[in-house]
């Protein structure tokens, strides 16, 4: 029994609460918008319950202090609210047991004849445009039911999916908040990709929700394998929700339904739903938009019939693009254009399968190039014991190199999973070669008025060697540090410039390819002469002349003959007819450095000095391939014209001879050729012999001057290298198979090359400057990257990577009936040039601390460098091609204007100035380009540029009504993170909430308040 006294103003009325023997309560307190005081002394024993509506306090006393905090837990349980709070709590709860389901799970793909197998019915598919959305639709509310009369509703919609083969609910996506209208019209869509398990059967649930307060709500936007709602009573409340099967949508006559909300228990009704199929891109029964809206209410009933252009739609690029492309995350948007029209927007995302196809085909190349300069490092004979030991310790190190990409390799073939690395992943050695976040950002714009037009930006982040670190910075200033103390290697080595060693690969590169083409045309030149063909001894001879020539001027360098004469000193003997050693000159290009160091001219005095080498020798070899090329072409002809004057005189003597074919053993022809392409093939092998073990002679100085350092900036460049090369294989083929029916593109692409723009958003401060030299080499080397597309002959539509360091040639596979688009010089195998451009401007707030106590050189001096880059490509453009190829935008600014402008800015040294990044990008896009969008990792700065640009193009390009720009730009920020689908992210406003004032304000999310993610 507790006794409760009620104070009555002076009076206070005692009363028990009941007696035990009684069913009956002698007083009954409705405990409503209350609250407890309970006092902390250890003596008193007493509880106050304060009420809100002012009736008079009500005291509570208990026998004891254990009795009186175990009434003050009962009462605090006993509130109504607190009632009610765990009642929808309770609700939610079951409700997520019933919508549990794994991500995993929910993106499976069941074809109709796995699901015959299993025994389960068989369902019906929706009838759609090939490697189009499935199922696209468009809501809208009215007459939202608010709980409190005077709430003003900030609502939105979460679309979950119930698969008829489970009966499960699985949380698919969700609209964006609309704010402060019980009718609100949502600008973002609801699209089901084409992999999706989506059938007639198939039932959608709308839930709307009310946010309460924005700060702490989090929307999902995807499908996540968590299942956690965020809790009921700290952010939003449910106000309705609804069901409905997609048969009846897409079946409905007029492609839209009306259905009523209601509560969780179905019986008030709180609004309506309106649903409307989407058709973006489909061709139906004419070419005309018809679009009702009220303007006054913001209601819309959109049905869209448009036919699908060449350039996006085309099932003949389907197989190749989906060898490329995986993972697609959709989005669908409706934005009203500035003369009252509706356009329609599909924003995709993509993982592509080349993150991790590229590295691996590299490394292989690697390891193969590697392994190659090993065995000829061995082959270069006798060396004095100085060199010897040099040699074998640049083996040793060249061996536990390959070993390591070797392991790299082993490690890559074991992955599974995505197809992408993620950016906590960044600093794993096994994923070191693999780009961070490399994911294809494309927007497809319907206009009521314009044609349909595609826009692609690739993301990814910086190329860098993260795992190696930035704690002597990046690879800009590593390689020139590097290169200042090798000058200085004293006695130890002979220093070769890097232009010379990188004439000694192409010399090494030219010999592998030529030599044993060189020999097989000179094996047709003997065949021919054994069927005694003349045109076929004529096309054999015309060949082998051919590359034979290549192969002598590739020979014809001062390089070659410095290079035998400094393997020839360090035999274990030697005598010089002439001095070793000769002046460094500009011919020579300073092969060797401090020549009269007594160590290099007098080698090993020790051992005698048996042989003279004689500097004339090599010019002999060399010329002996020229002079024995020249007797087969004087034997060829002799043969040829002995054959010309017998036919001629058989002709005369004969009438009727000339009518037929006169066949000959032809083993004259054999036997007077055969020595004669046995001396060629002599002479080009001493050649070789030669000419391999003296540029041999010339890595090993390279490598044994900077050991180890030299291979740790080789493999620091491997790795930036395959991350930028991965992206620029992405951009490539998307950029070919969208501009495929552009005859101007095609024909820009081999006459002129690719322009590739990278926008980089790193800052010049600590690590990230690292980054920057990092990124600043890897794009800078792509110059040296070829393309060439050639016809696949199976199914395989991956690129294929041949080549070398520094000289690679990336095989584009096409279908048979693509290929057949292209050009006649692309399709005879011409090779394409990319020219890659980066423009960074460093924009967080650590860049904010560089401008104000660092240094932005860095960034100066790249942006300075690109410029003239990008002038000389523009220059190039002008000479080589009609103005009338280019794109023709709304916004037709002059090029050469743009370009002055993009000058100006650069030469300013303005703090942040995005406004430099803006015109390297239309500069792109006027000059057909490929755009790429970098930060550290691709997440929230990239996301920042690539929805403000979308916008912007959306505004310049497709009339977005002005006062929608705002809006539009919140919708398409809420686009998942790249990273979501696999580290299970909630959605994430493009920008921390923490670091907002380090960003210009125009890259910020426009609203009052930046929104926590």
């Amino acid at each position: 029994m507790l006794p409760v006294k009620r104070s009555c103003g002076d009076h206070e009325v005692v009363c028990n609460s009941w007696d035990r023997t009684s069913s009956e309560a002698s007083e009954v307190v409705i405990l409503e918008r209350c609250w407890i005081v309970e006092f902390r002394s250890k003596t008193d024993v007493s509880i106050v319950l304060k009420f809100q509506s002012g009736e008079p306090d009500l005291y509570l006393e208990a026998a004891s202090k254990t009795d009186c905090e175990s009434w003050a837990v009962a009462l605090g349980e006993a509130n109504s609210e607190g009632l009610q709070n765990k009642i929808q709590q309770l609700r939610r709860l079951i409700m997520e047991i019933k919508e549990e389901r794994s991500s995993d799970e929910a993106r499976q793909c069941f074809p109709s004849s796995q699901v015959d197998s299993l025994g389960e019915p068989q369902f019906t598919s929706i009838q759609r445009i090939a490697n189009e959305p499935k199922l696209e639709f468009s809501l809208a509310c009215k007459d939202l039911v608010a709980a409190t009369r005077d709430r003003k509703l900030n609502t939105f919609i979460q679309i979950s999916v119930v698969h008829p083969a489970e009966h499960i609910l699985t949380r698919y996506s969700s609209t964006e908040i609309v704010e402060g209208t019980k009718d609100p019209l949502f600008l973002t869509g609801v699209t089901f990709p084409p992999e999706y398990p989506i059938y007639e059967e198939t039932k959608i649930k709308l839930t709307v929700y009310d946010v309460k307060d924005k700060s702490q709500d989090t929307v999902r936007t995807s499908v996540l394998p968590d299942h956690k709602e965020p809790r009921a009573d700290i952010g939003r409340s449910f106000l309705g929700c609804t069901t409905f099967r997609v048969a009846d949508l897409v079946k409905s006559k007029e492609q839209q339904l009306t259905l009523t909300l209601r509560t969780s228990d179905g019986g008030k009704t709180v609004g309506t739903i309106e649903v409307n199929l989407v058709k973006m891109g489909e061709l139906e029964d004419g070419e005309t938009d018809h679009i009702t809206t009220d303007a006054q209410d913001q209601k819309c009933a959109l049905v869209r019939e448009c036919p699908a252009t060449e350039g996006i739609s085309g099932k003949d690029s389907l197989p190749s693009l989906s060898a490329v492309l995986k993972n697609p995350i959709c989005k669908l948007y409706r934005f009203p254009t500035s003369d009252n029209k509706w356009m329609r927007i599909r924003e995709q995302m993509a993982e592509t399968t080349l993150s991790f196809h590229v590295p691996k085909e590299l490394i292989n190349l690697h390891i193969k190039e590697d392994m190659r300069r090993n065995q000829e490092l061995k082959d270069l004979g006798e060396l004095a014991p100085h060199w010897d030991n040099m040699r074998k310790s640049v083996i040793a190190h060249c061996d536990q190199m390959l070993s390591m990409y070797q392991d790299t390799l082993a490690e890559l073939g074991k992955h599974t999973g995505s197809s992408f690395k993620s950016s906590c992943s960044k600093g794993e050695k096994t994923l070191e070669f693999i780009p961070v976040n490399l994911h294809l950002q494309r927007m497809h714009v319907h206009s009521p008025r314009l044609k349909d037009a595609l826009y692609d930006v690739i993301t990814v982040g910086a190329p860098a060697a993260h795992f190696q670190g930035f704690k002597n910075g990046g690879l800009r200033k590593l390689l020139s540090k590097f290169e200042a103390e090798r000058r200085n290697t004293g006695y130890q080595c002979i220093y070769y410039s890097p232009e010379n060693t990188a004439k000694a690969k192409e010399v090494l590169s030219n010999i592998n390819h030529l030599q044993p083409l060189i020999s097989s045309h000179a094996d047709l030149l003997l065949n021919s002469a054994s069927q005694h063909s003349p045109d076929s001894l004529k096309n054999s001879l015309k060949m082998l002349s051919e590359k034979t020539e290549i192969f002598v001027h590739a020979f014809k360098d001062q390089l070659v003959r410095s290079a035998l004469l400094a393997l020839y000193t360090a035999r274990p003997g030697c005598v010089l007819k002439k001095p070793a050693v000769p002046r460094n000159s500009a011919e020579e290009g300073g092969d060797l450095q401090h020549q009269d160091h007594p160590s290099q001219i007098k080698r090993q005095d020790s051992i005698p000095h048996h042989s003279e080498y004689d500097e004339e020798e090599w010019d002999r070899v060399w010329a002996n391939v020229g002079k024995s090329l020249n007797c087969v072409i004087a034997m060829v002809d002799r043969l040829l014209e002995k054959d010309n004057v017998s036919n001629t005189k058989e002709g005369e003597n004969d009438p009727s001879a000339a009518d037929c074919k006169v066949f000959h053993t032809g083993g004259d022809w054999y036997e007077q050729l055969y020595p004669l392409v046995i001396t060629l093939k002599d002479c080009m092998g001493e050649v070789v012999t030669r000419a391999k073990q003296s540029m041999a002679f010339v890595l090993l100085q390279e490598l044994a001057c900077g050991l180890p350092q030299c291979l740790m900036l080789t493999l620091r460049r491997d790795i930036v290298f395959s991350q930028a090369l991965a992206g620029l294989v992405c951009g490539f083929i998307i950029k070919l198979h969208t501009g495929l029916h552009d005859q101007g593109f095609l024909q820009q692409l081999h006459t002129v090359g690719l322009l590739v723009q990278y926008e980089g958003l790193l800052s010049t401060y600590s690590e990230e400057a690292g980054m920057l030299e990092d990124m600043a080499v890897g794009i800078s080397d792509l110059q040296k990257v070829m393309f060439k597309v050639i016809e696949a002959k199976s199914e395989d539509f991956l690129p294929i990577i041949t080549g070398r360091r520094e000289h690679y040639v990336i095989e584009v596979q096409l279908p048979a009936k693509m290929f057949e688009l292209l050009p006649q010089e692309i399709k005879e195998g011409k090779l394409l040039r990319m020219y890659p451009v980066l423009f960074n401007v460093g924009i967080n707030e650590q860049q904010t601390l560089a401008e104000r106590f660092g240094d932005t050189t860095l960034q100066e001096n790249i942006n300075q460098e690109n410029l003239e880059l990008l002038k000389e490509y523009y220059k190039l453009f002008t000479e080589k091609m009609p103005p009338d190829c280019l794109p023709h935008f709304q916004e037709q600014n002059d090029l050469k204007g743009l370009l002055e402008n993009l000058h100006q800015n650069i030469q300013a040294k303005k703090r942040k100035n995005v406004e430099i990044m803006w015109l390297a990008a239309t500069i792109c896009r006027k000059l057909n380009g490929v755009r790429f969008t970098c930060c550290k990792s691709a997440k929230d700065r990239t996301s920042m540029s690539v929805t403000l640009e979308q916008c912007s193009i959306l505004r310049d390009e497709h009339q977005l009504h002005k006062d929608f720009f705002i809006r539009a730009l919140d919708c398409m920020r809420r686009m998942p993170h790249r990273e979501c689908t696999e580290e299970c992210q909630m959605q994430k406003v493009c920008i921390q909430h923490d670091t907002a004032d380090g960003f210009p304000k125009v890259l910020q999310t426009s609203r009052r308040d930046i929104w926590k993610s």
